[in-house]
């Protein structure tokens, strides 16, 4: 029998221990590869892009020569107006990946030994970052499906004073659905509605005429009929049609987001659904990757991004 990929020696290229041990210069050095490899590690200004820059021999600073600004090596990334070192991020980086369904703010603040707050923006930060990774469109064959996540209503003790939570009568209002469009050999892409069949005209936004796109027998998508050729697949005879149809890659994304859920994270709030949607459309897409390649993306996917608007000062509001 094959062995799995993530148990296999290929899948173990990163150490966390190494990455534990770095001198904190070490740790400067490595996001400076990452963060201007187009440039061979060598600093350039990130305000006007003009790579004549030279450095200070007091602080781990540079000043660009055209227009004057001063920066550092997280300076415009999300990872701006950082208090932890260096080397803290790249662990925090080396903990998240090496977590293949996830990983809570709680587990990953007792690892790097910062307070829950510290680790709940720092993951949610690498969230944004894998997050504004997904893919614009796609084409081809593309599996469509949804699955609610929160709202939870917990039963009532007798069984006769218990309510069909099914209802809508008797729902929080808080459940969300997370729908997700999935390019078979290819990208994911998800996004969170409040009700499935609110995602047709994001689907038809996303997907490029002449493309195949797979469902199941849900009325939400009935009125894709008009703008793609369609294949449905009726769940309560088979996982499958005899014809190819079927939505097991969609399926797939929705097993590792359900794992995450119950064995990490317990609860996914509708407010950060679709930022927890993203990592694990991440994950999905990069799960052949080994961790110290998932390592490599995740870093340079935070140190190209922008600050972020939503993280930067969450508690002071």
């Amino acid at each position: 029998m094959a062995q799995h990929f993530l148990l296999s020696a290929k899948a173990r290229t990163l150490s966390v221990t190494k990455v534990a041990r770095m001198e904190h210069d070490e740790a400067r050095q490595v996001f400076q590869a990452i963060r201007w490899a187009a440039n061979d590690g060598e600093a350039y200004c990130p305000r006007c892009g003009c790579v004549d820059c030279y450095g200070y021999a007091s602080r781990p600073i540079w000043k660009c020569k055209g227009c004057g600004h001063q920066f550092s090596v997280t300076s415009g990334t999300i990872f701006a107006s950082r208090k932890l070192p260096i080397r803290d991020y790249l662990l925090a980086i080396a903990i998240f990946v090496n977590a293949v369904k996830g990983i809570s703010a709680l587990q990953l603040g007792r690892d790097l030994d910062v307070q829950y707050k510290t680790a709940f923006v720092l993951a949610h930060k690498l969230r944004e970052a894998m997050y504004a990774e997904q893919a614009e469109t796609l084409s081809g064959d593309v599996e469509v499906d949804g699955a609610y996540f929160g709202g939870y209503v917990r039963p009532e003790n007798r069984k006769e004073d218990r309510r069909d939570r099914r209802l809508a009568k008797n729902q929080t209002g808080k459940r969300r659905v997370v729908v997700v469009m999935r390019q078979r050999e290819g990208r994911t892409v998800t996004n969170v509605f409040e009700h499935e069949s609110d995602s047709v005209d994001m689907i038809a936004k996303r997907v490029t005429p002449g493309s195949t796109v797979y469902a199941d027998e849900a009325s939400s998508w009935d009125e894709l009929h008009a703008k793609f050729a369609m294949k449905r697949v009726n769940h309560s005879i088979s996982f499958m049609d005899d014809d190819g149809a079927c939505t097991n890659q969609a399926e797939s994304f929705f097993s590792r987001m359900r794992r995450a859920e119950w064995g990490q994270h317990h609860h996914l709030s509708g407010k950060y659904l679709a930022a927890y949607a993203g990592e694990m459309a991440f994950r999905e897409d990069n799960r052949r990757e080994t961790n110290g390649a998932m390592y490599q993306l995740v870093t340079a996917a935070a140190l190209a991004h922008p600050v972020s608007r939503v993280w930067k000062g969450y508690w002071q509001r």
